[in-house]
């Protein structure tokens, strides 16, 4: 059985935070927002930056949970940003991955890593419905895919397809 079927076993500990546990392969997501909050598993009174993304599950039928931002993936987003500031820290693509040796409490184990390398432009396909939506809109606006294909991957098939449904709203 591959890893992705499989349970891990930090699994039965229920947290309301990402965890190593959750990330089998390094992910691509999209943050919405981070927001400075109270610890939600209510073991500390600490505040910690947190990232909310726009994906709504990690994997089919699996909610995707808010990750905290420790200082080296604060580090990270500041570096990706150019921007020391959470508020600008929005509507960026981030690759989360699973780093074996990360420090915490004296111990070495597994940690969230945000890479500092960008991801490639996500793949855009008509089933993504209001990106798709978003993609013709900008079509229109601009008359042309050069800022659809600044923000995303769009296959020659799609292209056509995106300039044929453009071109059948006009008529």
């Amino acid at each position: 059985m591959n890893a992705a079927k499989k349970t891990h076993y930090r699994k039965a500990f229920d947290s309301p935070y990402l965890s190593s546990a959750d990330i089998v392969e390094p992910t691509v997501l999209t943050i919405s927002r981070v927001t400075l909050e109270l610890d939600k598993t209510k073991k500390t009174k600490d505040h910690f930056n947190t990232a909310y993304f726009e994906e709504k599950e990690i994997r089919p039928g699996e909610v995707l949970k808010p990750m905290i931002l420790n200082a080296t993936n604060s580090k990270t987003l500041k570096n990706l940003t150019n921007s020391p500031f959470i508020d600008d820290w929005k509507s960026i693509r981030v690759t989360v991955y699973v780093d074996p040796k990360v420090r915490f409490g004296g111990q070495m184990m597994e940690g969230l890593r945000i890479s500092p390398n960008k991801p490639d432009k996500r793949q855009l396909t008509p089933d993504e419905t209001e990106t798709w939506e978003n993609a013709k809109a900008a079509y229109k606006r601009y008359g042309s895919l050069e800022k659809v294909l600044a923000k995303v991957s769009i296959t020659e098939e799609h292209r056509q397809q995106l300039i044929k449904e453009c071109s059948d709203a006009v008529a």
